[in-house]
């Protein structure tokens, strides 16, 4: 989920601006992202070792970020490198 949005005049990048999302729309991401990836986890699939990683931090992001706002928590999921092949 990227709450960035990058503003044109043609090709020339002239503003960045953020929206602020809620916990409920990080969630809904959230779960749609790990259900796209259910798959590399079913009994005849190996994943790596990045790709177990990277489902455990989505699935502990509302938990690793208690009390924060959930633009914290989109930041952290941003800043996050999704494995190859995705």
């Amino acid at each position: 989920m990227n709450r960035r949005t990058l503003h044109y005049d043609g090709t020339t990048l002239i503003d960045t601006t953020y929206r602020d999302v809620d916990w409920k729309s990080l969630r809904v991401s959230r779960d749609r992202e790990l259900e796209n990836c259910d798959w590399r986890f079913m009994s005849d699939q190996s994943p790596s070792d990045e790709w177990i990683a990277y489902r455990v931090m989505l699935r502990d992001l509302p938990q690793d970020n208690p009390g924060e706002l959930a633009n914290d928590a989109c930041d952290a999921w941003n800043d996050y490198d999704k494995p190859e092949g995705a």
